[in-house]
């Protein structure tokens, strides 16, 4: 495989039910943390590893994600007649020069599986990212989370999947993998379980919102049989492609959020304040006042 990944899948046709009555109008990827939307990080770690397409599949409804990246001209316009620089430039630099972005609509809301298999037209036969946005993984000033993956999905030519311990009890929420250690980060995938009873899983080590996968994915997801709810499962897809091409997990470097939830998304607000240059100090004063009352 080769180490930069070229285009990026972002799965972004949910409803957002969970943040409701806020998501009747705003996609769930466009709750900000802090003055940036979730969707903004993860095209930033896209960017990162390389991604020059990010394909978002969406549903006909959505369009505040489109808006988002395609540009301003009253309101930059705007900035360059009042001389604030700084902010043309934050406006400006939502997607990098040389980056495009291409819709995919998903008609059916039929699983995390057939919304990548929505992407095939765009991403032909070549290895490629996924990114969910509603895992916000912070990795400081060290490498985005998908460039550590696609380094090492080039090091093995091996497609991987990010995981990360999760308690024994929560197993039944995340897809589980039972892998053999290769180093200190990484395993080879032996099994993946989606969403097994703490019993019978063989592992608490949960995938969570991050893949780099070869093309050879859509042909198997093409042949995978709708599971509960009617839903096509990428798990499913990816227990076939442990037959024929290795898989690892990998332990990324980082600290992941789940902002599909509300804790989640205030633990992220919360921690992006903190290690904010402007606010951070403030922030840290407003908590430990708190911590006392």
């Amino acid at each position: 495989m080769q180490k930069r990944l070229h285009k990026v899948v972002f799965p972004v046709a949910g409803l957002g039910t969970r943040f409701l009555p806020a998501t009747k109008v705003v996609a769930k990827e466009m709750l900000p943390v802090l003055d940036r939307p979730l969707i903004q990080y993860a095209v930033d770690e896209a960017v990162d590893a390389g991604a020059d397409t990010l394909v978002f599949v969406t549903n006909r409804y959505k369009h505040a994600i489109a808006d988002y990246f395609d540009k301003a001209y009253e309101l930059e316009a705007k900035l360059a007649e009042s001389g604030k620089d700084a902010l043309l430039e934050l406006v400006r630099g939502t997607l990098p020069r040389g980056v495009r972005c291409v819709f995919v609509t998903q008609p059916e809301a039929l699983g995390l599986g057939h919304a990548v298999l929505c992407a095939r037209p765009v991403v032909g036969d070549e290895p490629f990212g996924v990114i969910l946005p509603d895992d916000l993984i912070w990795t400081g000033k060290g490498a985005g989370a998908l460039r550590q993956m696609a380094e090492l999905s080039a090091q093995e030519d091996a497609g991987v999947i990010a995981v990360e311990e999760v308690p024994p009890e929560d197993t039944h929420k995340y897809g589980i993998v039972d892998a053999t250690p290769i180093s200190d980060r990484a395993a080879k995938i032996r099994l993946v379980v989606e969403k097994p009873k703490p019993a019978v899983a063989p592992s608490n080590l949960a995938i969570v919102g991050r893949y780099v996968l070869p093309g050879r994915i859509f042909e198997l997801l093409e042949k995978t049989t709708p599971g509960a709810g009617g839903e096509i499962q990428l798990t499913d897809a990816i227990e076939m492609l442990l037959a024929e091409h290795p898989v690892l997990a990998y332990r990324f470097e980082g600290t992941r959020f789940d902002c599909g939830n509300k804790l989640g998304l205030v633990k992220a607000t919360l921690h992006m304040a903190l290690n904010d240059a402007q606010i951070g100090a403030a922030t840290r004063e407003l908590v430990n006042a708190a911590a006392k009352r």
